[in-house]
């Protein structure tokens, strides 16, 4: 839920009617899902800094060494932040609904029609049935 909050455009209030628009207008500086660049550079930074001060650090706490600890845990951290990279870049992608339309809408299939009746399941209203 927080992901699709981070990754929508700020615009007017819902009671305001906006006029139709023929294409998306291109999204300046760091796109869309901002948060999640985020998280990816953030994760980025922390693991490059564990890990490089595990290799290049003394670490020695009561004569146990720590290095390998801070090595491991850097580059868990740096491929954590994949995670990141890919939410920013799939919020990025840009396809119109016509394109959408036409390369999906003529096919229904049979996956598609049961993903839709269980949606429909699962969104309508519990009934009271005597429980």
């Amino acid at each position: 839920m927080a992901a699709t909050a981070a990754c929508t455009l700020p615009g007017p209030p819902p009671e305001v009617p906006t006029p139709p628009a023929a294409a998306p207008a291109p999204v300046s500086g760091l796109g869309r899902c901002r948060m999640a660049l985020l998280l990816a550079v953030a994760l980025d930074v922390a693991g490059m800094a564990a890990l490089l001060t595990g290799v290049f650090a003394q670490l020695q706490v009561r004569g146990r060494d720590f290095g390998d600890l801070l090595i491991y845990s850097g580059a868990l951290l740096v491929f954590l932040s994949l995670l990141g990279w890919i939410l920013w870049y799939t919020g990025n992608i840009e396809i119109s609904r016509q394109e959408l339309e036409r390369d999906y809408g003529l096919r229904p299939s049979a996956l598609a029609r049961l993903a839709r009746k269980i949606s429909r399941r699962w969104s309508a209203p519990a009934s009271s049935s005597g429980a």
